[in-house]
């Protein structure tokens, strides 16, 4: 194997779109740390206090969508982080797995956007729809191709 490669063309195309995923992930609690700046909407009173005040120690509605989108991130690709991985291990082509990845890369960045900027329904819903598809489809080829040792 060369250096600076991973072994399998899956893995590493597995491995690009989850990097991808943390770092959109790392980008909406950004996001949200700046929106709590901007609102001075702080959740803990230390921090606050060194932005003006305890009056600042408060929930404002645009920073818990922020909060709730990141928090919807966490529940979401945290499974798909081990799911790609244990598929990616199964052998299927690559075109399939890339597919795979790309569809829920997209939905969750569509799902992001719908979240922060707050899109007409049914968006969101589309979008957390369209990025468990693949996810159903790689835990039903991953139980499938370790059934018979169970």
């Amino acid at each position: 194997m060369p250096p600076g490669r991973l072994p399998g063309e899956v893995f590493s195309c597995f491995v690009f779109y989850a990097v991808l995923l943390v770092i959109k992930m790392y980008t909406i609690a950004i996001i949200t740390g700046q929106v709590r700046l901007r609102k001075k909407a702080f959740a803990n009173p230390e921090d606050a206090l060194r932005h003006g005040g305890l009056q600042f120690h408060r929930e404002d509605p645009y920073v818990e969508r922020c909060r709730r989108a990141h928090l919807n991130d966490l529940e979401n690709i945290l499974p798909f982080l081990f799911l790609g991985a244990v598929y990616s291990l199964t052998g299927p082509s690559l075109t399939v797995a890339r597919l795979h990845f790309l569809v829920f890369f997209l939905a969750r960045v569509l799902h992001s956007l719908a979240y922060l900027l707050a899109l007409r329904a049914p968006t969101r819903s589309l979008a957390y729809t369209a990025a468990q598809v693949p996810c159903v489809s790689m835990a039903v080829q991953i139980l499938m191709s370790v059934a018979s040792f169970a």
